[in-house]
């Protein structure tokens, strides 16, 4: 009698311990991550760190695979997949998503930012927060900011003093509408070209020039085609971090908690590669003879950017958000 309960008390215990098992394993799974960033890129060595943050705070639970240098398609083709749920995590620029998240279009107006210290304010503070917020709507959950440095115009033909220099260049831009009105204001020909595409482009002359940030200047080896780089730091798009809806859903809070915090941490430790990088890569154009133009005129710049800000400020809220990020200090 003794020991028939006692072997059905076993077993009952073993049938407990498995069924334990089986419900902790069933929502483990793999997260799959893009970047079309190389895999020394700050950006895609911050999803690495993220990756150990989530495995060590789920207690291996969950698992994200990153699929880097554009192995998943380029930002336009992971966008869709990611709002349509085959992609999990999503690593863009603000300018490209914007085409699909209205209120992030404000983080790439021409000129908004005063400094990347400005900026980052911007992003830590109450109003970064609202920001990733506003991603819900359109099948996106906003995790963090990354930096993405300043953007400047570079090309091939000669070097940019004023605003009469960019007059007729072809500049390569994001595939985004604010993005070609922009260079459009300033007298150049916009070309909507995909980020793998700019190196061919400036090799067979198909553009003359593009505009982004030291490190992308550099790493991708535009900086052996197109020899004049101006310093107009135009915008200061961040890049950004998202979550398909569908994947976010998957997660109890608890595991959203987790996320959460890993992408915010995995921002700061970005913070810190980008600045070495951009540092070195900077370093590196010069000794290869690029010309660095700084004694330009910025104020005809500025000032053929109003008829984006108009159009823009034709929403209320757009036009209250702009004022908030300019009263920042």
């Amino acid at each position: 009698m003794y020991r028939r309960a006692g072997l059905s008390r076993t077993i009952t215990l073993v049938v407990a311990l498995l069924l334990t098992a089986v419900s902790a394993n069933a929502f483990a799974r793999e997260f799959r991550v893009a970047d079309t960033q190389s895999e020394d890129y700050p950006t895609v060595e911050a999803l690495g760190y993220m990756v150990s943050l989530v495995a060590e705070r789920s207690g291996g639970r969950h698992q994200m695979r990153v699929f880097h240098s554009r192995q998943l398609g380029e930002e336009k083709e992971t966008l869709a997949q990611t709002r349509a749920g085959a992609i999990d995590l999503n690593r863009t620029n603000v300018a490209l998503i914007g085409t699909m998240v209205p209120a992030v279009n404000v983080l790439a107006m021409p000129f908004l930012f005063r400094s990347i210290e400005h900026l980052q304010k911007v992003l830590d503070g109450p109003i970064g927060s609202e920001i990733l917020g506003s991603f819900e709507p359109y099948g996106f959950v906003g995790l963090a900011f990354y930096d993405s440095g300043a953007r400047s115009i570079y090309n091939s033909v000669r070097p940019v003093r004023s605003i009469a220099d960019v007059k007729g260049l072809r500049i390569r831009v994001q595939q985004s509408e604010q993005m070609s009105a922009m260079i459009r204001s300033l007298g150049a020909e916009p070309v909507e070209l995909p980020y793998g595409q700019v190196l061919t482009g400036l090799a067979t002359r198909l553009i003359d020039g593009a505009e982004n940030n030291w490190p992308s200047f550099v790493t991708t080896d535009h900086y052996k085609y197109a020899g004049y780089y101006t310093l107009t730091e135009h915008a200061m798009s961040p890049e950004v971090l998202v979550m398909s809806q569908k994947a976010w859903s998957s997660l109890s809070a608890e595991d959203q908690k987790i996320f959460r915090e890993a992408a915010q941490r995995s921002s700061r430790f970005m913070r810190e590669k980008w600045r070495d990088l951009e540092q070195r890569s900077r370093q590196q154009a010069e000794a290869a003879g690029v010309r660095i133009v700084t004694d330009f005129d910025r104020r005809p710049f500025e000032a053929a950017m109003a008829g984006i800000y108009a159009k823009a400020e034709r929403d209320p809220a757009i036009a209250q958000l702009i004022e908030r990020i300019r009263k920042v200090e």
